[in-house]
This record gives structure tokens, sequence and C-alpha cells, in this order.
């Protein structure tokens, strides 16, 4: 919906070719793999721009540089987990860790050229919209310094993504504990586990792959958690019974911690064909997943029984164990997470599993609801994130200040990208991404061609701005509300972060469909969801990109003026 031109106002035609382009400046904010994804997109597609990222931390890599707890790894495979554009064929493990993705994306920041549109130790500080000059105003904050500084933004694009605002828990007496306090997400490098008594808190992804790093050290080892959750056997037994990828799994060597073999990694490097084979088959497995999640659906009831078989294997049989950690909701309610020696973990001598709330911490240790006390050396924190979506930073828009709008109400988005009242602001990885549904690398490459897309669009169409209109918004979010039931995420009573850390509530975090779902959405820019503001006095004239009658086409002397004489009939 265009803002229509103030009348008696004389139309004055453009003395510039279709196709000019006007001079924007983009601000991104993180540069974890979205942030990496935009500067390349943006080279690939923009011209007549400047762009600059600023990241928080010493360097780039986001999340994989600031989470290196003991056993911290994707639980994505490795070769799914990097850039289209940019393959590595030297991944050590079929589940890489958490340093080797920090570097692999170090490298092609350098590999790239890419540091020079980044700003490290910068912070944004607030955001706040100018209609007049159709720009957002920002306040930055060199971390090194302490200074503050303003800048401006034509497009301000957020990248900070979901899963890097860690929290402790919401438990009394934080300060009263005595001994060592850690939270998962950032571990003391001079930590030393040996011989302690040790609480783990939690027991989503974070707590089930630190656990089994601590416990052969531990003198003791509690593992406090108030709901289950399912721990999956490991995908490549699985994908070699009953996946696309069997045939070619059977062709690759892994020790019994899924390391590469040395014959495997200098296979990957000197065979492109068996490579490219290779990554194809367990991206498509990876795609493959969302059936799982519909709770009617046969692949649900039959993986539900192998995992519940799987993990009462594990436990040794042991009933007790059995009871407190085999959920009784849904397979997927909460996040499902391959577990490499967890389960083996909780049955050993030295630890000990407490299904229960925590009341508060004592001095000594943990208090639990039912008012034993655990007299611990180290309490562990794995309790996750801030997954409310609320922005770090104040983003003042027409309608207000977002954080206090998400505060109050359920976060909305248009396709997860965009915010209605929020004109020229896009998100990488906001309300209802498919941020559960595989690697955020490719997720990252299309959500970067999509917002893209819709930039070019206001350089070469006299558009001042653009935002999603509330209506558009609305509707996207009552699909979302009615598709939701169908699937594990929404069922209650399991407590997970799709739902902020609720057992009931709405699912905010994930997509409703597929991940080929999202791709194929976000293939096409819907012009009709979007309110659009002008170029020009009073809104200006929404043709008047249009110009002087020549098009960039045929006046650029390195074009083709007749490159349609050589494409295919074909409409994406």
């Amino acid at each position: 919906m265009a803002q229509s031109p103030q009348p008696g106002l004389a139309y004055m035609v453009r003395e510039q070719p279709l196709g000019s382009t006007r001079h924007i400046r983009i601000v991104g904010v993180g540069a974890g793999a979205s942030g990496l994804n935009l500067i390349r997109t943006l080279r690939l597609n923009l011209s007549d721009y400047e762009v600059v990222i600023y990241e928080k931390n010493a360097d780039v890599g986001g999340t994989w540089l600031e989470n290196r707890y003991p056993g911290c790894r994707c639980d994505v495979p490795s070769h799914s987990y990097q850039f289209s554009w940019r393959q590595k064929k030297d991944w050590t493990n079929f589940f890489s860790g958490a340093e080797e993705i920090g570097g692999y994306l170090s490298e092609v920041c350098d590999a790239e050229g890419m540091r020079d549109s980044i700003k490290t130790s910068h912070q944004l500080v607030s955001a706040q919209w100018n209609e007049k000059d159709g720009q957002w105003e920002l306040v930055v904050r060199n971390l090194e310094t302490g200074e503050d500084f303003a800048d401006y933004a034509t497009f301000l694009v957020d990248g900070t993504g979901i899963l890097n605002n860690w929290k402790w828990p919401d438990v009394q007496g934080l300060d009263d504990f005595r001994g060592s306090l850690i939270h998962t997400a950032n571990w003391p490098k001079d930590f030393d586990h040996t011989g302690k008594t040790i609480a783990v808190i939690g027991n989503g992804s974070s707590g089930i792959q630190v656990l089994p790093e601590l416990q052969p050290g531990a003198e003791k080892l509690y593992h406090i958690f108030r709901t289950p959750t399912w721990v999956l056997p490991p995908r490549i037994q699985a994908w070699k019974v009953m996946g696309q990828a069997g045939e070619i799994l059977s062709k690759i060597q892994m020790d019994a911690q899924e390391n590469f073999s040395p014959e495997t990694i200098e296979k990957f490097q000197s065979d492109p064909e068996f490579y490219r084979e290779f990554v194809k088959k367990v991206e498509a497995e990876v795609n493959n997943a969302f059936p799982v999640v519909l709770t009617q659906s046969p692949v649900q009831a039959f993986a539900r029984a192998k995992v519940t078989e799987y993990m009462t294997f594990m436990l040794g049989g042991n009933q007790e164990l059995c009871k407190a950690l085999i959920p009784d909701f849904p397979l997927g309610c909460r996040r499902m997470t391959p577990g490499h020696g967890y389960l083996q973990a909780l049955t050993k001598p030295n630890v000990e599993v407490r299904r229960s709330g925590i009341k508060r911490f004592v001095a000594e240790g943990i208090e639990l609801d039912s008012g034993d006390i655990l007299k611990v050396d180290a309490i562990v924190c794995a309790t996750g994130f801030n997954t409310s979506f609320c922005p770090r930073f104040p983003i003042i828009g027409r309608d207000g200040n977002l954080q206090e709008r998400w505060a109050k109400e359920t976060p909305k988005a248009y396709m997860s990208c965009a915010v209605a009242g929020l004109p020229n602001y896009f998100m990488f990885l906001g309300p209802n991404a498919p941020i559960g549904h595989g690697s955020v690398f490719t997720l990252s490459e299309h959500i970067a061609k999509y917002i893209t897309a819709a930039i070019k669009k206001c350089q070469t169409e006299s558009i001042k701005s653009l935002a999603p209109s509330r209506a558009a918004v609305d509707d996207y979010f009552a699909h979302i509300t009615a598709f939701m039931p169908r699937t594990a995420w929404a069922a209650p009573g399991g407590r997970s972060w799709f739902k902020n850390g609720r057992e009931d509530g709405p699912v905010t975090a994930l997509h409703p469909g597929s991940r080929i779902h999202f791709f194929h959405m976000l293939e096409r820019f819907r012009g009709e969801d979007w309110e659009y503001v002008y170029e020009g006095e009073g809104g200006g004239n929404r043709f008047g990109y249009l110009g002087n009658g020549f098009s960039t086409k045929e006046l650029d002397p390195r074009g083709d003026s007749t490159w349609y004489l050589d494409e295919e009939a074909i409409v994406r």
C-alpha cells in the first residue's frame, strides 16, 4: 500500500534511466553466520551502497565464539552446518565442536575480505526512526573506550540471533552461593572440575553435552531438571537404516566419537563428486525431519517408540531413571538432541538425578523444592538464553519502542524478517523462523537474499521506506496460530524455549512448516503485503523510478541489451 501524493503538487519526470540507484547506507548488527552472509549477498547484488556490521564481541563468530563449555558442539551435521558458497572439506567430526565452527567462520571472514566491513567491540545502544529523513538514527558504543557516537542507516538489519543472550536460572539467592557459579555460555577457561561436587542444572542441549564431560572427573555430580527430554540415538545409525544417505554413509569411516578418518577426509578433498553427493544427501536428511513433529503422523508414533526403546536401553532398564527422564509428551515438544554419552553418564555411581524445582541457592549449595539441600563446590547452569525476542536495545519506530511492545504482547513478525511499524528494518531469525529445523547457515542465505531483494527494490524504485502492513502481519500470525496445534512444538507439558520457557503458550520460535516450506515462501517478495513511502514531496509518485524513458540495461556498455534472446520462459 502506497502513500498517496498530496493533491496540487506538479509531477516532474526524473531525468534518470530506469534501473538507476540511489546511494544507501546499511547497518547490520552481529557478525555471526547471518552477518557474514549479509555482507556477501549485498556484494553480489547491490551497487552504490555502504555497509558496516557492528559486533559486540572482540571477533566474529557469534554464538560459536561465546559458547566454549566442555563438550560444546553442533547437533546439525558439519557438512550441513556450513555456507553453500564456502564449503569445508576437512571437518574433523560428523558433528563439529564449537572451536572448529568458530574457526571456520573466522577463516571465511578473512578469505572473503570481510573484516573491513565489520567493527568488532562495538555495540548498538539504540535506534530511532526518522520519518522525515527516511533513515534510522543510531547510537553506537565503542566497548573498548566506553564512548558513544552517532551513526545512521537507510536500512537496519538485525542479525543478533536468538541464542546469545544467556540467562541465570530464575531462583532466589544467586549471590548467596559461596562456590563457583558458572553458566555454560560464559565458561571460565581456568575452571577445573576434578574432584569437586558439582550440580548441573538443566537438560537442554547444553546440559546434555556438558554433563558427560564433567562426570568422569567429578567426585559427585547432581543433575537437576524440572522437565524430561527426548535424547536421540546417533543419527548416523538411523540414517543408515532408514534414510536416503544410507548408501553413501556406508562409504565413510568414523571412530566411536564420530571423528572422520584421515582417509575419509582425504576422499572429501580429492573427489569433488563424492563430496558433493555426500553433502547433498546429508542436507536432504536434515530437510526430511519435519514429519516427525506432526503429532498425528505415523512417523511420530514410530519414532517415539524407537527413541523410548533406545533411552530405556541406554539407561540400563533402570526404572527410576526411565521414569524421570523419558517424557510423556510428543517427540519434538522440546528440542530433540543427540546426546553422545549423556544417558550412559547418568547411570554412573557418582551421578544423582534429581527431577525437581529449585527453591533457592544457599551458601553451601542448592535447596530443592522438597527442602533437601545439596552441598556442592560448583553449580553449572545450563539454563539457556532469553528467547523472548525482545530486542536488547531500544528500537523506536512509528508505534513506539519495540522492546516495550514485545514485553507486553506476543512477538509477531512478517515471515520472521520484518515488523509492522518499523520501516526499513529487517531481521535474521526473528519470531517464528525455522531455528529448530536444521542448519542456520543455509537458512541465513535464503533470508539474506530476501532482505537484499527488498533493499534493492527500494534503491531502484524510488521507495523511501517500506514496512509490512499490520494486516499482513496479523494474517500471518493467524495462520501460525491455527497451524501450530498440529505439531509437537505446541503440545502441553513440555517446557521449551520454543514457547519462551513455558509449558503452554504460543510457539514463537519456530516456523509453521518444513525447512523447504520456509525457503519456498521466501522465493518471492509479496509487494501487496507492504506499505510504501515514495521519494519526493508529498509522498512522491510510485512510478517516478521509470525516469527518462531509457533503461540502464541498454546504457551499460558492458551489458547485453539482447539478453532476453537467451532466456527460457520460466517464472519463479
